[in-house]
């Protein structure tokens, strides 16, 4: 470890960000898509920065960098986030899993895709792409939420104990996802098919 360092041109301190004062601890790493990652160094680095510029993961999208479009979506510890509003190290110890890991066995590896993804190709559920991996990151994190009970604002009873995956809810919910091309129906269709049958079955249990 280095120890502070003092800037020649200006009389304040400097600490280099990796030094552990004593009594501190280490600084844990961010694992992404199973594989353990440092945290950058510069505390201002965005998830998506971290994403694209550092590990090379090019499938999450950096669209209007305000979280207007949701081309940035992840899922950090199975819920959908905006990559370009989160600072990287405030992911210090959880998982972050974006388009590259959702396959069975993530797909820089050879897996298998992810069956929504086999979905999407089906049901034709884009065209240019660029929004893509950002609506199945966020289809994969709103499933979970509909699993959970989480209410939209369709949503009819909020006391119901198990929501119905209708085209109304997976709109209302996929939203914040914007595709540019107008392939919403289709996306809709590919989620449906996707998780449809399941979330019925799972209610009625």
């Amino acid at each position: 470890m280095q120890p502070p360092t003092r800037n020649p041109c200006s009389p304040v301190m400097q600490v280099d960000p990796r030094h552990v004062a004593p009594g501190q601890e280490e600084p844990m790493g961010i694992v992404v898509n199973g594989t353990d990652v440092d945290p950058p160094d510069d505390p201002r680095v965005s998830l998506l920065d971290l994403l694209r510029e550092r590990l090379q993961l090019s499938g999450t999208k950096k669209g209007c960098d305000q979280g207007a479009c949701g081309a940035c979506t992840v899922l950090v510890d199975g819920e959908r986030i905006l990559s370009c509003l989160a600072l990287a190290v405030q992911y210090e110890g959880r998982s972050v899993t974006t388009i590259e890991g959702l396959g069975t066995e993530g797909l820089g590896t050879g897996g298998a895709l992810h069956p929504l993804q086999r979905a999407f190709i089906e049901h034709d559920g884009f065209q240019c792409g660029y929004c893509t991996p950002g609506q199945i990151c966020s289809a994969v994190g709103m499933i979970g939420e509909l699993r959970r009970g989480v209410p939209s604002h369709v949503t009819a009873d909020l006391a119901a104990a198990a929501i119905p995956c209708s085209r109304d809810e997976l709109r209302e919910r996929m939203s914040g996802n914007l595709c540019r091309c107008g392939a919403h129906n289709g996306i809709i269709d590919a989620i449906a098919e996707t998780y449809a049958e399941t979330l019925r079955a799972e209610a009625a249990e």
